[in-house]
């Protein structure tokens, strides 16, 4: 069993910036990729950053140049840089992730996200 848990959402202003984190936690041999999505009300999930086992990193059109990826492999924890934040960025924000597993399986899951409110 692996656990997935976001946190670092918050209420802030325009203009500010938020860091997220998703921490996994169980027989975690390496990554295959971390990803974060967000969804707003009414509205699909859509992808915004994802993170490959080598260390590409892709970004959502709408979030490119503001938002960066890092992670601590140490502590298997993928961290979103979200800066200069704007009020079309408030949704929830979740993370997606597969790891290979010690036993040589894989998992694959979503954490039960964290939100981000931005206010103009």
């Amino acid at each position: 069993q692996v656990t997935l848990v976001e946190s670092g959402g918050g209420l802030v202003q325009a203009g500010d910036s938020l860091r997220l984190s998703c921490a996994a936690s169980g027989s975690i041999f390496s990554l295959r990729h971390v990803a974060w999505y967000r969804q707003a009300p009414e509205k699909q999930r859509d992808l915004v950053a994802v993170l490959a086992s080598l260390g590409g990193t892709g970004f959502a059109d709408s979030v490119k140049g503001r938002f960066t990826l890092s992670r601590d492999v140490a502590k298997n924890t993928v961290y979103l840089q979200m800066n200069d934040l704007k009020p079309e960025d408030t949704a929830v924000y979740f993370c997606n992730a597969e790891f290979l597993l010690r036993d040589g399986s894989t998992w694959y899951g979503w954490g039960q996200g964290t939100q981000v409110t931005v206010s103009s």
